[in-house]
């Protein structure tokens, strides 16, 4: 199985059809939707996702993560990486802090691709 960062999962996969229940995947979509799925496949890494996609103007700093789900700094940021490497979320880093903010697109071709079709 290949490593390293698949390409992000374009919103028309979602639009066009629903490629899970509308008929056979191709292999490079099997790969790119079972990435996404492996980063949600850890539930603090949907935790995370949640307490960004709730949290005030819609992005969250690691220094505001650590505490509600009890972990180290360095163990979310590993689980943040994760997320990021499935472009779930994006990362800005401001001085010393990192701040994240979901990734609507993915999201909502993730949702697409696993909606039964039309």
């Amino acid at each position: 199985m290949p490593t390293g960062t698949l390409p992000l999962i374009s919103e028309d996969l979602a639009v066009c059809c629903s490629p899970v229940t509308g008929g056979v995947l191709d292999v490079d979509t099997a790969e790119r939707l079972a990435h996404v799925f492996k980063a949600l496949g850890d539930p603090t890494r949907v935790r995370l996702l949640s307490m960004i996609a709730a949290a005030d103007g819609g992005e969250a700093c690691i220094c505001d993560l650590t505490e509600p789900v009890a972990l180290s700094q360095p163990t979310v940021s590993h689980h943040m990486k994760i997320l990021a490497d499935a472009h779930l979320i994006t990362r800005e880093q401001r001085g010393k802090w990192a701040y994240y903010r979901i990734v609507e697109p993915t999201l909502r071709a993730v949702a697409g691709a696993i909606s039964p079709g039309q």
